[in-house]
């Protein structure tokens, strides 16, 4: 699919949003986290949310997760109303949190339990994350990104329609960060899996993102949204020209 036609398959598919989550009020005890929050995400969207640290992005993945169900709202997805956590949803965490007495194809397959570690899925999600061959390794034996690989893989063993990642590449160096930021991108790609992704780098927003969301520190104030025009698949030198527009938002947001 070029870059043309993965633009109008976006726009046909926009009327009807594979996610929409409206967010009336989220609290801890008396503090107001999110309030008034609508977000809807189309098939194969890849979008992010940035924001001042404590605004509510990760509280937002959460409620959209099924982990958090503890809010005045609702969640649907594909126009079915959510409630706790579905197949259909995967999540990917700030750190691999993989089973450090299972072996890399039974966290993979974690979902079936270790009688899933022979699945042929596995083998075909670790190649394409460059495990290939690192099936009977355990998460001691990984480096930090070949483990955030594993994380990856099972994120995708139950096929899910939207991949929700939580500050996934923070815990890396700079050179893993990028090429975990590629592979992230044609995985979602070839899948046609929706992203929402939590980050507080701007430019793995705009080298990921069909949108970028900003939440301000104030629960209840209007989200800003800001469209990405650059087509993906993206060149890390086009990031640039989108920007300032970005970091505006995040000073107006006191995101910094």
């Amino acid at each position: 699919m070029t870059a043309l036609q993965e633009s109008i398959a976006l726009a046909a598919i926009s009327v009807q949003p594979l996610l929409q989550a409206r967010v009336r009020r989220k609290a801890y005890g008396d503090r107001p986290v999110l309030q008034n929050v609508p977000l809807d995400i189309a098939a194969g969207e890849v979008v992010s949310l940035v924001g001042a640290s404590g605004c509510g992005k990760s509280t937002l993945l959460r409620i959209v997760a099924g982990l958090d169900t503890q809010y005045d709202g609702q969640v649907h997805l594909a126009g079915q109303p959510q409630q706790g956590i579905t197949r259909d949803i995967g999540f990917i965490f700030q750190e691999p949190r993989l089973f450090p007495w299972l072996t890399v194809a039974e966290n993979v397959a974690f979902d079936l339990g270790r009688a899933g570690r022979s699945h042929p899925q596995v083998r075909e999600l670790l190649a394409e994350v460059g495990l290939a061959g690192f099936e009977g390794r355990l998460p001691k034996q990984l480096s930090g990104g070949q483990a955030q690989r594993v994380a990856i893989a099972r994120g995708l063993f139950t096929r899910p329609r939207l991949l929700l990642l939580d500050e996934p590449f923070s815990a890396v160096d700079a050179f893993t960060r990028a090429r975990l930021q590629q592979l992230l991108a044609e995985v979602a790609r070839r899948h046609g899996l929706a992203l929402l992704l939590v980050t507080h780098d701007v430019d793995e927003a705009l080298f990921l993102s069909d949108r970028v969301v900003v939440l301000e520190a104030r629960a209840g104030a209007e989200l800003q949204v800001i469209e990405n025009p650059l087509p993906r698949p993206r060149h890390r030198e086009d990031a640039s020209l989108g920007a300032l527009r970005v970091l505006d938002a995040l000073r107006h947001a006191h995101a910094f």
